[in-house]
């Protein structure tokens, strides 16, 4: 496994553990109840599913032992990264009313959501520049 696809596994671990803490959280202050939402509340779910996919793309060349994939290229990877960015874009707007509870020490989630999609986008860019394992 090369550097670039090692990238891509920490990104989906990110992306997959990510989507299961926390994306936002207020209250809790004089005797308020917190309220908390996390990926799975909205479009937040497209990160875990990009970051399960990527899982199984990675696998995807041990599974077909000798026989190459046409699926394991950047453009898979580019197009997994696309999926997680458009979550995090339409999840923002439904919290814009209290942006404090976006803030890092509320939403580690959220944060190592963007962090995972990032990364996953550049092991996509890598992935492409790299040479064709065929």
């Amino acid at each position: 496994m090369g550097s670039s696809r090692r990238l891509a596994l920490v990104a989906s671990i990110l992306l997959v553990v990510g989507s299961v803490l926390p994306w936002y959280q207020v209250g809790g202050d004089g005797g308020l109840p917190v309220i908390v939402y996390r990926a799975f509340d909205g479009s937040g779910i497209l990160c875990f599913l990009a970051g399960l996919a990527t899982l199984a793309l990675l696998a995807l060349p041990y599974a077909m032992g000798d026989h190459p994939s046409p699926l394991d290229r950047g453009v898979s990877f580019a197009v997994l990264a696309g999926a997680a960015v458009l979550g995090l874009a339409l999840w923002v707007p439904n919290v814009l009313a209290d942006v404090s509870g976006l803030l890092p020490t509320r939403s580690y989630g959220f944060w190592a959501t963007v962090v995972g999609a990032i990364l996953l986008a550049r092991a996509a860019f890598e992935i492409h520049l790299s040479p064709d394992p065929r």
